[in-house]
């Protein structure tokens, strides 16, 4: 890209009324300092952060991630980064925000046995995409690679940012080898940016479901579907799948990541009602559908009386204990395997207040071992 178009496009971004945080991790930070060289960056670049170690990348994101260089940590970093642009300016029109996530393995000092490459995402109100450049090992040296990865860093921001990157992005491609740009694209459905933004607590197709199954669903497999089966039949209600696109501790959901889950579920059973809230805790899924009965494994419910987990650690989980009871919500509890031996609710220790509020499923009657985590280990 020559110098006149580098510096047309900075410009134009930086006139563009968009405010990004940005967040690097393995490549593309000279995107950065392109930013800042060309002046009015003030007006854009909200902050700019390099959580190049595992650990600083597990801060920034809340938790490890399974694979550091990849598509999915690239949105996950876009989506923190989008959410820390919310929190820097708050005043400032959503819409107007963005967070970029970029992660790279690039030519080093040292062999590397996976491919060259760069996965850069972008995190709006209304939109998650994703850009991922593979790149030709041996055909540049570190500092080439470098610069493609900020080129595609800065293409992303300009496309994001509604301005005309056309020659941006054409420069770019010229300088690839028969190295397709994969790219991934998921417009929001308008309650899903209200649920992002806030703006609503939950969504569904339904009415508010007397019986709820929460769950990540990441991946959705058959044992899911046969215990949402054996609960209807128990409890003579439908049971909704419930999502919460919040974490406590993690980012949020992305809008590609809403729709890959949502739509694994309802091809898992094409019978589902796929419910949508931003309520991580129980004691907010409570607060939501009173009188409902949350539908668990063992597992889950020895974190959900574990005092851990809780501000004011065991007076805390009995205050939420407590809510959760006085909205009128029980358990119905499926055993799990827990530390190599499946365990029903007979089998825990978990706090009597809690336990009052349980049902159990014998082992009889369901069993299954997998999980989601297996399932995504073998994939």
């Amino acid at each position: 890209m020559s110098a006149t178009a580098w510096t047309e496009l900075v410009a134009d971004v930086h006139s563009s009324g968009c405010q990004a945080v940005i967040a690097v991790t393995g490549g593309g930070s000279k995107a950065i300092s392109q930013l800042l060289e060309i002046p009015g960056g003030s007006r854009t670049v909200l902050e700019a952060v390099v959580p190049y170690s595992q650990a600083a990348l597990a801060d920034w994101l809340g938790g490890p991630v399974d694979l550091a260089c990849s598509e999915p940590t690239a949105r996950a970093m876009a989506m923190a980064a989008w959410m820390r642009a919310r929190k820097l300016a708050p005043d400032s029109d959503p819409h107007q925000l963005i967070g970029i996530g970029t992660t790279a393995s690039l030519a080093s000092d040292r062999p590397k046995q996976g491919g060259h490459r760069v996965h850069v995402a972008v995190q709006t109100a209304t939109a998650t995409s994703s850009f991922s450049l593979p790149l030709a090992k041996g055909a540049r040296d570190r500092k080439k690679e470098e610069w493609l990865a900020a080129k595609l860093v800065l293409t992303v921001l300009g496309e994001a940012a509604g301005v005309d990157a056309a020659a941006a992005r054409q420069a770019l491609l010229d300088q690839l080898h028969d190295e397709p740009v994969q790219q991934r694209h998921q417009e929001a459905q308008g309650q899903w940016t209200e649920l992002l933004l806030g703006q609503k607590a939950w969504a569904a197709e339904t009415p508010s479901p007397q019986a709820v199954f929460p769950g990540a669903f990441n991946l959705p497999h058959a044992a899911h579907r046969r215990l949402a089966q054996v609960a209807a039949q128990r409890l003579a209600q439908p049971v909704a799948y419930e999502l919460s696109i919040t974490n406590v501790d993690k980012p949020p959901l992305d809008f590609i990541e809403i729709a890959k889950r949502t739509d694994a579920l309802r091809e898992l059973d094409n019978q589902a009602m796929v419910l949508l809230t931003a309520a991580p805790t129980f004691r907010q899924k409570a607060a939501l559908f009173a009188g409902c009965t949350f539908v668990v494994g063992a597992d889950t419910l020895v974190r959900i009386g574990d005092p851990r987990y809780y501000d004011g650690g065991p007076s805390g989980c009995e205050a939420a204990l407590g809510e959760i009871a006085a909205h009128g919500c029980r358990f119905l509890v499926f055993g799990r395997v827990i530390d190599n031996r499946f365990r029903v609710l007979s089998d825990l220790a978990i706090p009597n207040s809690l336990r009052a509020l349980c049902d159990e499923v014998p082992e009889t009657e369901f069993r299954a071992d997998v999980s989601s985590t297996e399932l995504r280990t073998q994939d």
